[in-house]
């Protein structure tokens, strides 16, 4: 399969699954227990159907947002999401080289394998921290402090991930970080030399931000799961994420926000932005999809603060669904990372790229010329 016959996510994922030795590329496409949200998360868009106009003058199409106190050139940006020099050697520095060239926010994640100073040293668009709080306290304030340091725009705090999610397809592939070496990885690795050779002939992985706190996920292998079940601290609960939320002083999500009483919490405790996430579908199974509890959300808080919609983006018809409730912007991470495992740079620029011209060409076809324009009368329920 070739870069310049991908026109979707579907071909992004085909051509990832080629790329990649299998431990590998489950851990990217699998989700907790029967993947019944992993699904829905996608399939919540089918069930809305947007009503266009006509005869609108649309030649010219504005499609920015301001989200997190940073005007973004598309109303989707990338989610921060873990270990990406597994995926591609390039990792995370194609990423965000790709979002900077985009004009959206980039993510990095407390489990990235670049470092949080490299990519506030290279990368002038929005950036975004995202902080999983460790039972060590000293570790988690550290990556406040280096991601205010090296100039991160804001701090998105994951709250959905205090136990890991039973992710059946790792258990069977015994996907681990980093790999761990025995028959069944080295023969998946033996059957992908393109992938083998770039992972083993370039720098050593390691995960960045922890590598001088802890071993696990650099040293020494360990499961996703077992790494949350371990290192994350359990009791964090509300008075710890105002904590933190005064502690870093600036633009603070809080990320995996999915009922409307949390969502009211959250702006209680000064979040000014809130990611309406279920993970991809890898913690909870049958738990609603973010697109099913937008409206809920919205409702609730839409006034005060940033609410953005994550997960299950396939297509730009989704992304203006979101908007027209009322979300400021979406996010998304297999919708780049199957493109990242495919092609490195060049295929996030052309995921991007296709979603970008989606997102125009649907604007054109909805007869409106700017996000603003977009609302809950030009949706229908089924």
């Amino acid at each position: 399969m070739r870069l310049n016959n991908c026109f979707n996510t579907h071909d992004f994922r085909k051509f990832a699954k080629q790329r990649l030795p299998g431990p590998i590329f489950h851990y990217i496409d699998g989700a907790a227990d029967d993947e019944v949200t992993y699904r829905r998360n996608t399939e919540a868009y089918e069930t809305c159907d947007l009503v266009p106009n006509v005869l609108a003058g649309v030649e010219h199409i504005d499609m920015r947002t301001t989200v997190m106190g940073k005007q973004i050139e598309m109303p989707f940006f990338l989610s921060p999401t873990a270990l990406q020099r597994m995926f591609h050697h390039e990792g995370e520095r194609a990423v965000a080289a790709a979002a900077q060239k985009f004009g959206t926010y980039f993510g990095i994640s407390s489990l990235g394998s670049v470092s949080i100073e490299e990519i506030g040293s290279t990368i002038t668009s929005p950036k975004l921290f995202q902080l999983y709080v460790h039972k060590d306290k000293g570790l988690t304030r550290s990556m406040i402090d280096r991601a205010r340091e090296a100039g991160f725009d804001a701090l998105a705090l994951t709250v959905d991930t205090i136990v890991g999610g039973n992710r059946e397809r790792d258990l069977y592939t015994g996907f681990t970080s980093p790999m761990r070496l025995n028959l069944r990885s080295l023969l998946s690795f033996a059957t992908h030399p393109s992938w083998a050779f770039n992972y083993f002939t370039h720098e050593r992985f390691e995960l960045c931000q922890l590598k001088d706190h802890v071993k696990q996920g650099t040293s020494v292998s360990i499961s996703v799961a077992d790494y949350f079940n371990t290192m994350i601290d359990q009791s964090m609960d509300w008075k710890a994420a105002e904590e933190i939320a005064q502690y870093w002083d600036g633009q603070f999500a809080l990320k995996g926000i999915m009922s409307a009483a949390d969502a009211r919490r959250a702006v209680d405790i000064g979040a000014t932005a809130i990611i309406v996430s279920n993970h991809g579908g890898r913690q909870l199974d049958g738990s609603r999809s973010p697109f099913d509890q937008l409206k809920e959300v919205l409702d609730a808080v839409g006034d005060e603060t940033d609410v953005i919609c994550d997960g299950g983006i396939r297509r730009g018809t989704h992304i203006l669904k979101a908007i027209s409730l009322g979300a400021k912007a979406c996010s998304g991470g297999r919708a780049y990372l199957y493109a990242l495992a495919a092609a490195g740079q060049p295929g996030v620029e052309r995921a991007l790229s296709l979603l970008r011209d989606e997102i125009e060409r649907d604007m054109k076809l909805m007869g409106v010329r700017s996000l603003d324009e977009l609302g809950r009368h030009n949706l229908r329920y089924r």
